[in-house]
């Protein structure tokens, strides 16, 4: 048996909150990652109290938060953008503590492999700063895996001398969007690895991507899985269904599977 939790994302199921944890609950789900950028569960519009309200809401149906979604959707390549999009990141962060997690989710832009690039310096002036806050606050920026190659990811987190940024492993996006082996890696980013999105889809490198349903795509789950297991993971499989018509039936259906697999 593996010691992984399944988790969902609450904006999948295209449901209302009070009706989407109820569904999580129902689907045999154990937490759940949130939007945590925009809306509802903007550090904005939750106050103190409200914070609160969440978290018992959720435990009350025995759900857990494995991680806060905070991806603006800009990267940090953009010099002029950093400073503010650093500032809201960190707003997540303490949102994220107050509701129990230590993980925020995000993307930083593609890391190009040539480390001359000018890019390459400002996503990495970047990324230090959020890694010196994650840091301070004992938390994790948690990078997806997709816009480059694993061990291009691995190279640019070694530069940082800092865990406070590391890995969200979504092995989908590496199988669609580099055409990277999901297995590999896994070993390659070992213990940067504090959080998985469990998704699937076919190989290729050129839009569009196809996602697919758990074990109907190109991830190779038990091997995939039992890489988590050796280099140490112990966290969350997060189901991420970005399409299809009928998202709860995909994510009962989704949750059963690794269900089956980690048992």
């Amino acid at each position: 048996m593996f010691p992984f939790s399944v988790g969902v994302m609450l904006d999948s199921f295209r449901l209302d909150t009070d009706a989407a944890l109820d569904k999580a609950k129902e689907v045999g789900a154990q937490g759940l990652q949130i939007y945590a950028t925009r809306g509802t569960f903007s550090p904005e519009a939750l106050n103190a109290e409200a914070r609160r309200e969440f978290v018992k809401k959720c435990a009350d149906r025995g759900l857990k938060i494995s991680a806060l979604c905070g991806d603006f959707g800009k990267g940090f390549s953009h010099p002029e953008l950093n400073d503010e999009l650093i500032e809201k990141s960190k707003r997540v962060v303490d949102l994220a503590k107050d509701l129990g997690t230590d993980v925020v989710t995000t993307h930083i832009g593609t890391v190009p492999e040539n480390t001359a690039d000018p890019k390459y310096a400002i996503i990495q002036e970047a990324c230090g700063r959020l890694a010196e806050y994650a840091d301070k606050m004992e938390a994790r920026f948690a990078v997806e895996t997709g816009p480059e190659r694993a061990i291009t990811l691995k190279h640019f987190l070694d530069s940082l001398g800092s865990k406070g940024v590391s890995v969200n492993l979504d092995p989908a996006n590496l199988t669609m969007c580099v055409d990277d082996d999901a297995v590999k890696a896994v070993y390659t980013l070992g213990d940067y690895i504090v959080h998985t999105h469990a998704k699937d889809g076919l190989r290729g490198t050129k839009p569009p991507f196809r996602e697919m349903p758990l074990g109907k795509g190109d991830v190779r789950w038990n091997d995939y899985l039992r890489a988590l297991y050796e280099v140490g993971f112990k966290g969350f499989l997060t189901i991420e269904r970005e399409c299809g018509d009928d998202p709860a039936r995909d994510i009962a259906l989704a949750v059963q599977f690794l269900k089956e697999k980690i048992s």
